[in-house]
């Protein structure tokens, strides 16, 4: 314990204080300036590369503009060349022969020949139809299968004859080697309904020969990126078709040109860049940090060194205001603690004239003082001690006396409270049963009211039942007769079904006649022709007749099917009709004995109100008897509470009077005990 108090005493003494603001602000001064140097140099100079290099990336782009104008002429002399003119003319002629057209392509193909020898970085030159058809090529590699369906064929359409630069490609176009390419609409100047296109492969050198002018440090490097941030260009050919070596924002392709820090392959690295006119291709260098900033490193050791010799000037600082300081500061801490602890006779012994010195006769006049005022002190405190051990015994007593009165008059108090209270819990009482018995004679009348209604609807009751039953009886009756009369109607449809039958014989028998009739007035020849007329109409008579009767019959059998359905319902709802009228008849009597019980309900109600208005009358006199008992409770218990209040309160001031007697001997107890601590 005694080792963390001494511990603890060293880390917060003013010396240690003093040492480490020295050390802090001289040392910290020197390094914060130091490296703030350091940093604002390498900032400097990074700014001043970065817009060095952005100037150089700029140029490098002008003058690839400029070669890639240069292959834009080419096109366009192309274009305009008659001898080009005059094939798009011829070529598109249907009735052209074969050799015709093949000696037009060849001499064609001369022309391109012409302007690869001329420029040894075009790959290739090849014309197509806008179907997709090779119509001439010069150069290496092959033709471009299905051209009009390339990703790139939208955007030479959409260029409208306008020069469209397409990415590098490791393997070319045309399988020509690693290539970039220009294509293009040409149109006939002369019929504008002909256009090809020009698709110009050139050799992907032309673009990366130009970076070994640019310098960017010892490991710095030069590409081109598409829009994509996919390489286009680059001396390392296996980055070309990969990931660029910077991913630029869509803020920075709108810019166009500029710098930022970036890292690469783990290095922090500076990346400027700037955007082609002519291919809308971002041309970018990169240069790490590190070779910037390696000039730097001077100032960085220069601030390192200038930071120790600060450290250590501030070590001898501080330690010389440790011992001039913190040392006395000190010394007069450990004499305060034995002060505390209550020896009075401790003083300072300081010989400087300085704050210091001050602070130690300052240190002991203080003591002086306070040994004097502890002599004082102390002696009161015996005078106080006596008068208050006095001043408790006196107060004991009265608190005593005061207790038993209060216990008395609280009885007494406490006797008439009750006496209120359950004078008022009958009054209360006698009240509600007041108002019970408005609502028993309220409740007593509504139900005599509600009695006679259900009299009169029992009355009603009787009377439609009586009616009811005599219905029920007709609707029986009725039933009966129904019955009887699908039964005749069943017995009917069975004689004409006899009917029909014999009419069906006679419809044969008909028939038959007619035939007979027919073969006599065949043999007769030509006198028997009327004859075989008329029998032929009595034979369609028949046929219909026959129709007919089949007809009927079917609606006869229908209506039979009907009817025996009727009769079997009918069966069945007679039964239910016998059921009903007994039901009939048991409700009837059911309702003479509701109005039998009701019309005795009713008596016994009448009687019942009778004896609800004595028992209101007797009500109202004990609740003017209890209202006059708790009116005298009342008043007997508030005068009882009064005086119960009054002891309290006198009671109160007796215990506060022995409790201020005993605080007052505690305190000067304490005070003579705490004055024995010091040591005079």
């Amino acid at each position: 314990m005694g080792k963390q108090v001494s511990i603890l005493a060293v880390r917060n003494s003013v010396g240690l204080k003093l040492f480490l603001t020295f050390f802090i602000s001289i040392g910290l001064f020197v390094v914060v300036m130091g490296f703030s140097s350091y940093e604002i140099s390498s900032k400097v100079i990074e700014n001043k590369v970065s817009d060095t290099k952005i100037e150089t990336m700029k140029q490098l782009v002008q003058k690839q503009d400029l070669m890639l104008e240069q292959y834009e002429s080419v096109s366009l002399q192309l274009l305009f060349d008659d001898e080009t003119q005059s094939f798009l003319k011829d070529s598109s002629d249907p009735s052209l022969s074969p050799y015709d057209r093949l000696q037009l392509t060849q001499k064609m193909k001369d022309k391109l020949s012409n302007y690869l020898n001329a420029n040894k970085n075009i790959k290739s030159l090849q014309l197509y139809s806008v179907n997709g058809e090779l119509l001439a090529n010069s150069g290496s590699g092959t033709a471009i299968t299905r051209i009009n369906e390339q990703p790139w064929f939208d955007s030479v359409e959409k260029a409208g004859g306008r020069a469209v630069w397409l990415d590098t490609k490791p393997n070319g176009y045309t399988a020509s080697g690693t290539t970039f390419a220009m294509s293009r609409m040409l149109k006939s100047t002369a019929m504008s309904n002909i256009t090809v296109v020009l698709v110009m492969e050139v050799q992907e050198d032309s673009l990366s020969n130009d970076f070994a002018s640019v310098k960017m440090g010892a490991t710095g490097r030069v590409v081109i990126q598409n829009s994509d941030n996919k390489v286009n260009s680059s001396t390392n050919k296996q980055e070309l078709g990969g990931d660029g070596i910077v991913q630029l924002s869509d803020e920075q392709k709108a810019n166009g040109l500029g710098s930022n820090i970036a890292t690469i392959n783990g290095k922090e690295s500076l990346v400027v860049y700037a955007k082609s006119a002519k291919t809308g291709w971002y041309t970018l260098g990169e240069v790490p940090l590190s070779e910037l900033t390696q000039d730097t490193d001077k100032i960085l050791q220069i601030t390192l060194a200038m930071s120790i010799i600060a450290l250590l000037l501030a070590i001898g600082i501080g330690y010389w205001m440790v011992r001039k300081v913190g040392q006395p500061l000190a010394q007069l801490r450990n004499l305060m603690k034995l002060g505390e602890q209550g020896d009075l006779r401790v003083r300072t012994n300081f010989r400087s004239k300085d704050e210091i010195g001050e602070l130690g006769d300052s240190f002991n006049r203080m003591m002086e003082q306070i040994t004097l005022l502890v002599t004082q002190t102390n002696a009161t405190a015996q005078e106080v001690l006596a008068t208050a051990a006095e001043l408790s015994h006196s107060s004991r007593k009265t608190a005593t006396a005061a207790k038993e009165i209060a216990l008395a008059t609280e009885e007494i108090a406490g006797g008439a409270t009750s006496l209120a209270v359950e004078s008022e819990k009958g009054n209360e009482l006698t009240h509600h049963i007041g108002e019970q018995m408005k609502k028993v004679v309220e409740t007593n009348s509504s139900l005599s009211d509600s009695a006679e209604e259900v009299q009169s609807s029992s009355r009603k009751g009787v009377s439609y039942m009586s009616e009811l039953t005599v219905k029920t009886g007709a609707t029986e009756e009725i039933t009966r007769s129904m019955v009887d009369k699908v039964t005749k109607l069943k017995d009917s449809t069975g004689s004409i079904r006899k009917i029909l039958e014999v009419l069906n014989i006679m419809t044969k028998q008909t028939n038959i006649l007619s035939l007979n009739a027919t073969i006599e007035a065949a043999r007769a020849g030509a006198a028997g022709k009327g004859f075989m007329v008329v029998a032929d109409e009595i034979r369609k008579m028949a046929d219909q007749s026959r129709q007919s009767i089949e007809v009927v019959g079917q609606i006869i059998i229908t209506i039979q099917k009907e009817i025996d359905e009727t009769v079997r319902m009918l069966s069945d709802a007679y039964p239910m009709f016998q059921e009903q009228i007994a039901s009939v008849k048991e409700t009837d009597a059911i309702f003479q004995q509701v109005l039998w019980n009701m019309e005795q309900f009713i008596d016994k109600l009448g009687d019942v109100r009778i004896s609800i208005r004595s028992l209101n009358a007797s009500q109202v006199t004990l609740n003017d008897a209890m209202s006059n008992v708790s009116a005298v409770a009342e008043q007997s218990s508030a005068t009882s509470q009064e005086v119960a209040s009054l002891s309290s309160e006198q009671m109160s001031i007796s215990d506060g009077l022995v409790n201020l007697s005993e605080k007052l001997e505690g305190v000067s107890n304490s005070l003579k005990e705490s004055l024995a601590r010091f040591q005079i």
